[in-house]
């Protein structure tokens, strides 16, 4: 992964109200996330005249951990990035590790929980979504109880921008999980960059998003359902059932349409369970 230069004046995508519709087609998977409040974690960091010169950063490349100022890592290129560590399964353990297989990149990526395998499936989603490194870099940073470092769980490049981003459900944040993860969030605003948490999502969404996975991989249509169902949907409003039943192969056209909302061809509104009912938006091809 490439990141040469930081990315000025990015801004991340403002929330969508719970009141307003959230079309598939239409939203970022930061637009999925709900919101985590990290003021109380960046009171105690040290921000004073020159932070950015006792801050530092570590990366691997090639197998080498390579270490500078965060001041020189803002001017210089991170090329080639590698995860900073490994992880291992064990009977026992309570949380579960795996290789997602993301059709974004296509590759596999590793997830140390259930949890960021669900960051790993919104990241998929996402149309702007072009490449993930997991573990990316070491943050050492100086605070009111001296230094600390913390390694963040993902990075992200975008076709709008990067993201640095941590994983923590709600309910597991603690006083100094909030203290990292500001200390993230100024290391990447420093580089121009996007910080999020992702600690849970908005209701349906995960839902959704997996019986849209089911159908993402490349997929023939020999029976020629695709023009008939997006020739539906040009001809007004239509729900998920009316589109499946206009079908001479109804089966197959429940198929079709998960496929076509996964590519963002045909959206819906998140905010609402996937079903029958759900009423069915000419989308736009994925980028």
């Amino acid at each position: 992964m490439e990141l040469s230069e930081p990315v000025s004046g990015y801004e991340p995508v403002p929330m969508v109200g719970s009141r307003d519709v959230l079309w598939s087609h239409r939203c970022s998977w930061v637009d999925l996330l709900v919101p985590v409040e990290l003021a109380s974690g960046r009171g105690g960091l040290d921000l004073g005249e020159g932070w950015q010169e006792r801050w530092s950063v570590t990366w691997r490349v090639e197998g080498e951990e390579v270490s500078s100022p965060l001041d020189r890592t803002l001017r210089g290129t991170l090329a080639g990035l590698e995860p900073m560590r490994g992880f291992t399964w064990r009977r026992a353990q309570r949380h579960r590790p795996g290789l997602p297989y993301m059709v974004s990149t296509g590759r596999l990526h590793g997830s140390e929980s259930l949890e960021e395998a669900k960051l790993l499936l919104a990241l998929d989603f996402d149309a702007q979504v072009t490449e993930i490194v997991s573990q990316p870099l070491r943050i050492c940073f100086t605070c009111a109880a001296g230094e600390r470092d913390h390694t963040p769980d993902y990075l992200v490049r975008t076709r709008s921008g990067v993201w640095l981003i941590d994983v923590r459900p709600a309910a597991l944040i603690k006083d100094t999980d909030r203290e990292s993860f500001a200390a993230a969030a100024e290391m990447a605003r420093a580089c121009g960059w996007g910080f999020a948490v992702a600690a849970g999502w908005l209701p349906h969404v995960m839902v959704t998003l997996d019986w849209f996975s089911s159908q993402r991989r490349p997929k023939r249509d020999p029976l020629g359902v695709e023009p008939g169902l997006l020739a539906q949907v040009d001809l007004g409003t239509r729900t998920f059932g009316e589109l499946a039943a206009s079908s001479d192969y109804e089966p197959v056209a429940r198929a079709q349409l998960l496929h076509l909302l996964w590519h963002r061809r045909l959206g819906l509104n998140l905010h609402e369970p996937l079903g029958d009912g759900c009423v069915i938006a000419s989308g736009e091809v994925r980028g």
